[in-house]
């Protein structure tokens, strides 16, 4: 069995809550576009854990919008690198639900949802230009 490169596997993880500036929609919808955002956010850390540089987000090969994210939500996303290119590095996401906001039981209950559900997944591509690639030794 042949080992990954150095590099793939790396990963970042963020959790946060949608809050009503989140909220988009009528009902305190959260716009698909934020998961996008927080994609681009949790690429940042592995990228500089690689290349000592944050790099770009070139691309979106793939994305799907799998189940509604409401203000008041916490999501955790999950970026991890799958492929090391010259300059490209190919990462998928997860962005999932972990507590779900309960405003029809009361304005500030919740739940923990066991299992998480996930909302959105994707790949995509970053780049690191060959002249910012300060590889941490």
């Amino acid at each position: 069995m042949s080992e990954a490169p150095a590099g793939v596997g790396l990963q970042a993880i963020l959790r946060l809550r949608m809050g009503t500036h989140d909220a988009h929609y009528g009902g305190q919808l959260v716009d698909g576009a934020r998961m996008l955002a927080l994609f681009g956010d949790v690429a940042t850390e592995p990228l500089i854990r690689l290349d000592g540089d944050e790099g770009l987000f070139r691309a979106y090969d793939m994305v799907e919008f799998l189940a509604p994210v409401f203000a008041g939500d916490y999501i955790e996303v999950q970026g991890t690198i799958t492929h090391i290119g010259n300059t490209s590095r190919k990462m998928t996401f997860e962005a999932r639900k972990v507590i779900r906001a309960q405003p029809e039981v009361s304005a500030s209950a919740a739940e923990v949802l066991e299992p998480p559900i996930v909302v959105c997944r994707a790949q995509g591509t970053c780049v690191t230009p060959k002249d910012k690639q300060r590889r941490p030794a």
